[in-house]
């Protein structure tokens, strides 16, 4: 493969109409290579439409692979945006969460496989650089060979290889293996019913023993602005903020590949809750309280919240 799928044997797709076919056709993996990216779901939407725009502007008539062009472009566009986002996320206000997605339709969001989806790989891979990043989401995600990846890259063979191994050895050493998706549902609905009542002792026994508490506000009042690490320490929070649950209806929805809990209150979005968990039990609390960030698309366009319900049940399997 040439460098970004230029060719010099013209291939007809001067038409805007045959551009904009094409286009669409690629658009779920484009999308998916730019969130993994970027873990915010409203900057992939900008970002794919900056692709399609430089795709309208290419003289498409040299291009012998428009998906190899548009995975590069892409996968610059979001390097560039990366650092960006980076020094943008430095005067965050508290912990932040990536933007969530919903994946009840396409459960991989244009890839090959559900890699580098979830919340616990999407903030893990926050540690690597831009082109670690990259690298390990096209090769684990989308199954791209290292010859690939390094045209995308512009790089050599041997050095997307040492990337890719650099990345996959940090996210095996800082990654826990987690629980099957059923457990996962099981032991959320068990925590927001032990929260709602605020019974210590059986959030205490949900818990890991180093389990950590994420709140996403930026800067919103009573909202938790530092992690909170512990069991008892996370429990005890829970038990002071029963106030929270007054007047709220919890419904359910797949984001990231895995069931979160979706807060309502007087029919006004006001949050949303996840988990993720090991055999030592939940290893992690992600609350988003960010209205930007879930209201965006963690409803798919044109679907209402799922219909109420007066208690809160365990999610179906």
């Amino acid at each position: 493969m040439t460098d970004s799928g230029a060719a010099a044997e013209p291939v007809g797709l001067d038409d805007l109409d045959r551009a904009a076919e094409v286009f669409t056709g690629l658009r779920p993996r484009l999308f998916g290579i730019a969130y993994r990216m970027l873990s915010s779901a409203t900057e992939a939407e900008d970002l794919v439409q900056e692709a399609w725009l430089r795709w309208q502007n290419t003289d498409r008539g040299v291009i012998r692979d428009p998906a190899a062009f548009l995975a590069a472009t892409t996968t610059r566009l979001a390097i560039n945006a990366l650092q960006s986002a980076r020094v943008r996320r430095e005067t965050y206000i508290g912990p932040w969460l990536p933007e969530p997605v919903d994946t009840s339709a396409d459960p991989y969001l244009g890839a090959e496989r559900g890699e580098a989806l979830q919340f616990a790989a999407l903030l893990l891979m926050e540690k690597l650089t831009p082109n670690e990043r990259a690298a390990y989401i096209l090769r684990e995600a989308f199954d791209y060979g290292y010859r690939e990846i390094a045209d995308i890259l512009r790089s050599t063979e041997p050095a997307v290889r040492q990337l890719v191994s650099r990345a996959r050895k940090h996210m095996a050493g800082e990654r826990h293996t987690p629980v099957a998706a059923a457990e996962q549902r099981e032991l959320l609905a068990t925590f927001i019913k032990a929260a709602r009542t605020g019974d210590m002792a059986a959030l205490e026994k949900l818990f890991a023993p180093d389990v950590t508490g994420l709140s996403d506000g930026n800067g919103r009042v009573r909202i938790a602005r530092i992690p909170l690490v512990g069991a008892e320490r996370n429990a005890k929070f829970l038990a002071a903020m029963a106030w929270f649950w007054d007047g709220v209806t919890v419904d359910w929805i797949q984001t990231n590949g895995q069931t979160s809990a979706l807060i309502t209150r007087d029919g006004t979005l006001a949050g949303m809750i996840t988990i993720t968990a090991t055999a030592d039990g939940i290893d992690r609390l992600l609350w988003q309280f960010n209205p930007d960030k879930i209201t965006a698309r963690s409803v798919p366009a044109g679907h209402p919240l799922p219909a109420r319900s007066a208690d809160v049940h365990a999610p179906r399997r």
